[in-house]
């Protein structure tokens, strides 16, 4: 059993506490989450009310996983934090340390983050870079996975980080289990920007959706922009415009990424051949495959298929 410890402070986001704890705790068969304070202390939070964690700083020394939620902590806003919080974070036997949204200013004050590449919200970059200037801060990005620490935007993107660590330690099918449970979508790159311009269109009529929609079918057919263009009767021109207002990406990128979730979907759930997978996904050769997820997810088809298949 993996044990998820997460750590509330003062002022922590509600929402990132209840989102992370939520998705971690119905895979009850593989996680076991709790939640800890200083001393078990009661946390007010940014909702208006306070949690009684059932644990104290302790939890953190043994855990597997430690998460941070976004937190207005003002020791950790102010460049420093309470010793006790310190040691604990920094004496920690976690293989994997995480953070979501302003939760990097926490780790970044304990100095786990120096040196490292890490984000937080867009919003307080300009102070989080004054008080750590040693981060490597891109607050252009929805997260960052740094091997054994991981950190994350605000909000939705801490949704994106735990389905990544989902889909990292379980595979596709798992991760997209909880995401249809949830409601959330199954995938956004973590390279994909903070910055969406318009996510919800101003008229039904000028949305790529209907073409998203006609091109997941045809995934495995040779796929371009104008004939995507065609779908919604829109020019090149306009129609690329709106998909990246839509999307926060290319539609050659949007289509990169569904078609290695397809291949991977693939690849955990059936016995096909490298190229066989290849074809059903879009890529064409298994070379292509390979290239594509080695960009994407750092691995080939047949790790990744030996990683997660009996799973």
């Amino acid at each position: 059993m993996h044990r998820i410890a997460v750590l509330a402070l003062e002022q922590s986001v509600a929402f990132d506490i209840g989102s992370a704890t939520h998705m971690f705790a119905r895979l009850e068969d593989r996680y076991e989450v709790v939640v800890c304070s200083p001393d078990r202390r009661p946390v007010p939070t940014t909702g208006g009310f306070t949690i009684a964690p059932e644990h104290g700083l302790e939890v953190l020394r043994d855990a597997d996983t430690v998460l941070v939620p976004g937190t207005h902590y003002r020791p950790a806003r102010e460049g420093r934090l309470e010793p006790a919080v310190r040691e604990a974070l920094t004496t920690t036997n976690a293989r994997r340390i995480m953070s979501i949204c302003t939760g990097a200013f926490v780790l970044a004050a304990a100095g786990l983050l120096d040196g490292r590449p890490a984000t937080t919200h867009w919003k307080t970059t300009d102070e989080f870079r004054a008080l750590y200037p040693e981060v490597r801060l891109n607050p252009d990005v929805l997260f960052i996975d740094d091997g054994d620490v991981l950190t994350s935007a605000g909000v939705a993107a801490g949704i994106d980080l735990c389905l990544h660590v989902i889909r990292s330690d379980h595979g596709s099918e798992v991760a997209n289990w909880i995401a249809r449970y949830c409601v959330v979508p199954a995938w956004r790159q973590g390279g994909q920007s903070q910055f969406v311009d318009r996510p919800v269109p101003s008229y039904p009529d000028t949305s790529t959706a209907l073409a998203r929609e006609w091109a997941l079918e045809r995934l495995q057919e040779p796929l371009d922009l104008a004939g995507m263009a065609a779908q919604v009767r829109m020019s090149v021109r306009t129609f690329t415009r709106r998909f990246r207002a839509e999307t926060g990406m290319s539609p050659g990128q949007w289509l990169a990424q569904q078609r290695v979730d397809r291949a991977r979907h693939l690849l955990e759930s059936t016995d096909l051949p490298i190229d066989q997978v290849a074809n059903h996904a879009g890529f064409g050769t298994g070379a292509a495959l390979r290239q594509q997820m080695a960009a994407m997810i750092g691995v080939s088809p047949s790790a990744y298929r030996q990683t997660f298949r009996s799973a």
